[in-house]
């Protein structure tokens, strides 16, 4: 559940004001996802033998669907709720299959006749999609034993035989992807980014803090969904991972992501922390505040301007028209300069970076927020709400 990527619009960039690639502000240009880089052989890889051997023992699929909470459905039920998978029941499509509306009545959690009961979307998984059973099976497992107001809530599953479906609340706004780049949105307001930008660190404040820590790995803006009110929540957790436990540092994985968004030290050596979705984090909040896409030098370009109070307004998204916070952008630039650092321990903790974030949140904030969010609902009809959804819930091209 995600986005898609339209044709590309570039914006030309003047000297040094922008970065010195073409970077799309309001197109949908592709990600390139990472190349796994990651040698299990490898002499450096093989010190950190102790890392993978001591990490918890990854559950059957069997413990994973009988322990979780979650509605299993058979798949003539999600035919029916989706009107057999109709065209105009179709949300979106990617790589890992397509998203469908859907109707369930919400007590009995059973198929609804449209336009009754509880708007569910439904991702029905190709047969051949990369994402494959493995990342399927890791989304049930921690979407049904984590609950959030900051996690997308997963109601149930399906799998039978060839067929795997996942059954999620509907987030009527789409992604916060979309809002930021698709060509023709309506801009989010600065009161709406903090309001997103300090709910997403909601949710990776929780998974980081979590009794049994998980570290996310796959934090974008196409994967922050916004439900009516614009309150943002976390999406698509088929690349999560369990954090280090004990004495242990980090967890050494494949790489895999989102090329842009995925730390600088993960790339290079495979070693993942929490910290690691803290330089995500920092990418997400550099999109906020400049309108830009994370791929190309967006970050190095960026850098320079973040600490200085006097050259911010040049990184500042120009569809805000001056319109935002002096003192709320410049925390904001210093936040994401302190998650952007190439040296992981000297990143913040998700905790520390919320509380920050907080502070901007005052009740005069607060007050923009409630109006913002009214005139949005206003300025977008129902008819034409839904009729976005087709492009809000497109999936970005699947990660490799």
């Amino acid at each position: 559940m995600g986005n898609c990527f339209g044709s590309s619009a570039k914006v030309e960039i003047a000297h040094s004001s922008r970065p010195t690639s073409e970077i799309s502000r309001s197109s949908s240009k592709k990600h390139n996802p990472i190349v796994p880089s990651y040698n299990p052989n490898s002499v450096a890889d093989r010190n950190d033998n102790n890392n993978v051997l001591n990490l918890p023992t990854p559950r059957t699929e069997g413990e994973i669907l009988s322990s979780s909470n979650l509605k299993p459905f058979h798949f003539n039920e999600l035919k029916n709720a989706t009107r057999n998978f109709r065209p105009d029941s179709l949300l979106g499509e990617g790589g890992f299959g397509y998203v469908f509306k859907g109707w369930i009545d919400e007590n009995k959690l059973a198929a609804a006749r449209p336009g009754l009961g509880m708007v569910v979307a439904v991702k029905k998984l190709k047969a051949e999609a990369s994402q494959g059973h493995k990342e399927w099976l890791t989304e049930v497992d921690y979407l049904g034993k984590f609950h959030h107001p900051n996690l997308v809530k997963l109601i149930g599953y399906c799998l039978e035989g060839e067929n795997r479906l996942l059954v999620y609340e509907f987030m009527p706004r789409g992604s916060l992807e979309n809002h930021l780049f698709r060509r023709g949105s309506q801009p989010l307001s600065w009161a709406l980014r903090i309001k997103v930008a300090i709910a997403a660190a909601r949710g990776l404040s929780f998974l980081h803090e979590a009794e049994s820590p998980v570290i996310y790995r796959d934090f974008k803006a196409s994967n922050i969904l916004l439900d009516a009110e614009f309150n943002a929540k976390l999406s698509d957790f088929g690349l999560a991972k369990a954090g280090p436990t004990g004495d242990r540092t980090h967890v050494t994985t494949q790489v895999m992501g989102t090329r842009g968004y995925a730390a600088p030290e993960y790339i290079a050596t495979g070693r993942l922390t929490s910290k690691s979705d803290v330089y995500s984090f920092g990418v997400v909040l550099l999109e906020l505040l400049s309108g830009l896409r994370a791929e190309d030098n967006l970050v190095e370009w960026a850098m320079p301007y973040l600490g200085d109070k006097r050259r911010l307004f040049r990184i500042m998204d120009t569809k805000l028209e001056g319109r935002y916070s002096k003192k709320g952008a410049y925390v904001a630039a210093n936040l994401a300069s302190q998650c952007l650092r190439r040296e992981p321990r000297a990143r913040p903790r998700m905790t520390e970076i919320l509380g920050e974030l907080e502070e901007l949140e005052s009740p005069k904030t607060a007050a923009r927020i409630s109006h913002s969010v009214q005139r949005e609902t206003i300025a977008l009809s129902n008819s034409k709400v839904d009729a976005s959804l087709s492009t809000l819930y497109q999936k970005s091209p699947q990660r490799q």
